[in-house]
């Protein structure tokens, strides 16, 4: 009868000894790795289209791509540090304002947590 004196268990002596099956991918592995392509895809999109540039105000953006579909309500303001931030949607995107001036701009679209904006006003 073989005794182990080591206090490892036998599991990780085999996986440093190199006798362990390799484990497959973990689920939430390849869920990462998918979501880092839908990103990258819709950076890709987003480049290709003509969306509003930081800095831009909102009366720039109202002049350039007409009224939005929805002027979502207003999020913080509360304090200094948390300043207002105003959302606009468009058939294809949605345009963030801090105060009255565009912070970024948005495709619209499933790869996104921005599907229905509306959801959380």
């Amino acid at each position: 009868m073989v005794k182990f004196t080591s206090s490892l268990p036998i599991v990780i002596m085999l996986a440093a000894a190199g006798l362990a099956a390799p484990q497959p991918a973990s689920a939430a592995q390849s869920r990462t790795e998918h979501g880092d392509s839908l990103l990258i895809h819709r950076v890709q999109q987003e480049k290709d289209m003509n969306l509003p540039r930081r800095g831009l105000s909102m009366a720039e953006v109202e002049k350039t791509w007409g009224a939005p579909q929805r002027k979502l309500s207003p999020r913080g303001g509360d304090t200094k540090k948390h300043p207002q931030i105003n959302r606009w949607e468009y058939s294809n995107f949605i345009v963030y304002f801090e105060h009255s001036h565009v912070i970024h701009a948005v495709l619209n679209t499933p790869a996104g947590n921005n599907t229905d904006p509306a959801a959380v006003n």
